[in-house]
């Protein structure tokens, strides 16, 4: 399979930026992805606890026909102000929609749980926001402890001594004249695993902290009894091609992408977890909804082992380099 695929550089991608800003102090940070032309753009939504923005405007009823920019972020339901940022970068560059003296920049945004790894008082807000859409300029390509990866961690069931580091992953791939790509910032109560071969990456830590326990086999010993998980999660990602899809199409890709984390993420799509994948067209390669969306839950995989192995250890949280397999 994988001689059919060539992989590239997300920022290959046309008609796409990425960016990202942080402040590492206090353990949180963003991630925008800007399209000035406007993208299609659809999203799936299977974690119980999501904390959102405007995604009304990605029904399949709704008029809009795109949106110019997604923010993902971390500070929980408080980095949606983040938006607010992005909005005024884009008016200031008269992208948006057209309203007369100026232009409604269409921006959704969804956000991950990190306020208990640093500074829970410090979370992104517009300036942080205008500052990784400044970086966008860059045309990044980096995975890691990064943007709305920076406080990101996994493992978390038995509590913050069992918990592992984790970040965001980026990933992509090109096969003729089509590329789909993933960015993904991976924040998950469950485990996480090797799409290829199925060998646990990271996740609940053992006592000793030298290898990994399982976070399926905690929760079937609490089946009757279990505690409150509070929405502390969430994996947010995003797929985005160049082939030429409408909203509704985008949807279905977008969910078939969510195969990706049930490929790499166990357990996943809990109410404790706000696990969403957008899906942006930026492009007008012609090419097939099945194609594009399988292509998209394999890039969605990679870039979620990415996150995983690409991170640092940070805040007193063990990342997949420094745990002994």
């Amino acid at each position: 399979m994988d001689g059919l695929l060539k992989e590239i550089k997300i920022s290959e991608i046309e008609n796409v930026k990425i960016g990202h800003a942080e402040n590492f102090e206090s353990g949180t940070g963003c991630t925008v992805i800007i399209c000035e032309k406007g993208a299609p753009a659809g999203v799936d939504v299977r974690g119980g606890g999501p904390a959102s923005r405007e995604t009304e405007l990605l029904n399949p009823v709704a008029d809009c026909k795109g949106i110019h920019a997604l923010l993902l972020s971390g500070g929980s339901a408080y980095g949606l102000d983040g938006a607010g940022g992005v909005m005024k970068y884009l008016e200031e560059k008269e992208i948006g929609f057209p309203v007369g003296k100026t232009v409604v920049p269409l921006v959704c945004a969804s956000c991950l749980f990190d306020l208990n790894v640093g500074d829970y008082k410090v979370r992104p807000d517009a300036e942080m926001a205008y500052r990784a859409c400044e970086d966008a300029e860059n045309l990044r390509d980096d995975s890691g402890c990064i943007g709305a990866g920076t406080g990101a961690t996994v493992g978390k069931f038995l509590g913050p001594e069992h918990t592992m580091k984790s970040g965001l992953g980026c990933y992509a791939v090109q096969i003729g004249e089509l590329k789909v790509g993933a960015v993904v910032a991976v924040n998950a109560l469950g485990d996480i695993f090797d799409e290829k071969t199925g060998k646990k990456l990271a996740g609940i830590l053992n006592e000793d902290k030298t290898g990994f326990g399982d976070t399926e086999t905690e929760f079937y010993k609490v089946y009757s009894r279990m505690k409150n998980l509070f929405t502390g999660n969430t994996t947010i990602g995003a797929i985005i091609t160049n082939g030429k899809f409408d909203k509704v199409q985008m949807k279905k890709i977008a969910a078939m992408a969510q195969n990706g984390y049930a490929r790499t993420i166990r357990p996943v799509h809990t109410t404790a977890d706000g696990d969403s994948i957008y899906g942006l067209s930026s492009g007008d390669v012609e090419a097939d909804l099945n194609v594009t969306g399988t292509l998209a839950s394999l890039v969605m995989a990679r870039a979620v082992n990415k996150a995983i192995l690409s991170a640092q250890s940070m805040y007193g949280y063990l990342s997949a380099k420094d745990v002994q397999k």
